[in-house]
């Protein structure tokens, strides 16, 4: 467990080294939100490059929230899936957050080992926010980031209820451990309402 602790910790340490300074002080925002090693391995690197005083420095508001009174309704492997659930509760008047936004934007692979994208609202919008994401999905609507996207269909009963397949923690942590992303079905697909399961054609 240890030798899988420390490759952990040496993965996260030459992903940060490799980065600039401008694209580490986007990260700062986002630091609240990284796993104990990752943020230790963060600090460092900024200790290093004697940048600490990113973490000292009021984090721009990106919206009304406060942001320590979040909490998470929905996590997400792929930032255009968290962009699209963004769009439809921001349609219907809900203010909402995505932690580790600009982490996933840098490196999708450190998706897996973070948890990936974390769509947050207000407690009080939480019940709401989850009853809007489970309506059916509409077939076209446009998403900041995303453009016009067309949900995909299930293709054996037709159904727009379908969502990636999740990645679980365990998967994620061993891909970390060999420091290069694993083949893991990465675009299967899900169907709710009769539940099969595909591949996504490449391309």
């Amino acid at each position: 467990m240890a030798f899988g602790v420390d490759n952990e910790r040496q993965r996260l340490a030459k992903y940060y080294a490799s980065l600039s300074d401008g694209e580490l002080e986007q990260l700062a925002d986002d630091a609240d939100s990284l796993t104990a090693s990752a943020r230790e391995a963060f600090e460092n690197e900024l200790d290093r490059r004697e940048l600490n005083d990113f973490l000292s420095r009021p984090v721009e508001q990106r919206s009304r929230l406060d942001m320590r009174a979040l909490v998470t309704i929905r996590q997400f492997r792929d930032l255009p899936e968290a962009l699209l659930a963004k769009g439809m509760l921001e349609s219907s008047g809900i203010t909402c957050s995505l932690a580790n936004e600009n982490l996933v934007r840098l490196d999708w692979f450190i998706s897996n080992f973070i948890g990936g994208v974390k769509l947050q609202v207000a407690p009080e919008d939480a019940a709401l926010a989850m009853s809007v994401l489970n309506q059916p999905v509409p077939e076209n609507f446009e998403v900041e980031g995303v453009g016009n996207f067309e949900q995909p269909r299930c293709p054996a009963c037709r159904s727009l209820d379908i969502a990636f397949e999740e990645l679980n923690k365990p998967v994620a942590y061993a891909t970390a451990y060999f420091g290069v992303p694993i083949p893991l079905s990465e675009r299967t697909w899900k169907c709710f309402t009769c539940g099969h399961r595909w591949e996504e054609e490449p391309g």
